[in-house]
Parts: C-alpha cells; structure tokens; sequence
C-alpha cells in the first residue's frame, strides 16, 4: 500500500469511529464533487438527490457475485432501517459496467434489493469523471466464461447528503444499523 493509500485507509478508518464526534464537522478529504450520469429510467441524474434525501453510494455492478453481493444488501437495509426512523436514504450504484449495465438491467437487479435503489450510468467521459471524483478505479481482472468480465473496483460506500457533499466514506463490511448510526449523527449537524 503506497502513502496514499495508507493515508486514505487511517482517514477512513478515523472518519468511521468517530463519525458521531464529528458530526459538525465537513469530511476531512477532498472527494466527491458535481457529476451528470443517466439513471436506470433513463433519466439525467446528478450528486444532488432530487427528492432531497441522503444518499449511499457505491461503485460496481449488477451482476457483481463479490464485494457488490455484500455492499448492495447492506444498502438497501440501511435505507429501510433509516425509514423506519423517519431518515429519507436513497441507496445508488454508479456502474463500472457499462456496457452490461444498461438502464433496463440496473432497474431489473437493483430492484430486487430495495424499491428506491437508483442505478447509474453514462458516457465513458461521464463515468469516468465520477469515477476520478470519487478516487474508483476498476479494471476487468478475467472473463468467466458464464459470468463475463469480472471487475476488480473501489469497495468504499459513500454517505452524501442531500446536495452531493460526502458526509463520510464507509466500508462494506459495516451492519445496516451501524450505517443508520452513522447517517443520524451526520443529519444531526
């Protein structure tokens, strides 16, 4: 792990343990930022929710069998837990697969795990801006003969705010309560 990456991983590390201390404080890094995809009805979509929710967002794929199959459940119990509460939560997927990611497909998987999931995609040039904003590289690490590409990608879930700020970077590995946990001191500040 280069000096980066171990500055990011202590950043991460301090931002999820302490996320209920620092809840008036904005993320100590510079990520996220304005971008335009096109969401799984077709539609343009940007950082910003339009229904003025909180949102979590996670870069992969829908027909990812690893890291997508534990941060993508997680997301959408996290949303249902925060309605639970009365906390409005969008769970959203920017596709490192775009060319199997269709709209249509992203609606068809997404679906099955949570009724507000949004799924995004783009341009190559689109994508790819989001992906640098966000500090996601992915490349295709071998084709499974029945799978297709398979997609080493970031792994981080990205807690924004209404209006697209990053609010904080978690791992996948967190429970649904832990991340609600996380989203009510942050809503707080």
């Amino acid at each position: 792990m280069g000096r980066a990456g171990l500055a990011s991983a202590l950043l991460l590390a301090a931002s999820v343990m302490a996320a209920p201390a620092m809840a008036a404080q904005p993320f100590p890094a510079q990520i996220g930022g304005a971008f335009t995809l096109t969401d799984h009805t077709g539609a343009p979509r940007t950082e910003r929710d339009p229904q003025g929710h909180a949102q979590l967002v996670f870069f992969g794929y829908a027909t990812c069998e690893q890291i997508c199959s534990v941060a993508l459940p997680v997301m959408a119990e996290a949303a249902a837990l925060a309605e639970a509460e009365g906390l409005a939560l969008t769970p959203v997927m920017i596709t490192v697969d775009p060319d199997r990611d269709t709209p249509d497909a992203m609606a068809d998987a997404l679906g099955r795990h949570h009724a507000r999931f949004v799924g995004l995609t783009g341009t190559p040039e689109a994508l790819q801006h989001a992906y640098d904003l966000f500090g996601v590289e992915s490349s295709v690490v071998f084709t499974d003969p029945v799978l297709g590409p398979i997609y080493a990608h970031g792994s981080f879930i990205y807690l924004l705010a209404a209006d697209g700020t990053v609010l904080s970077v978690l791992p996948p590995i967190l429970t649904a309560e832990r991340i609600v946990e996380i989203l009510r001191a942050r809503s707080a500040s």
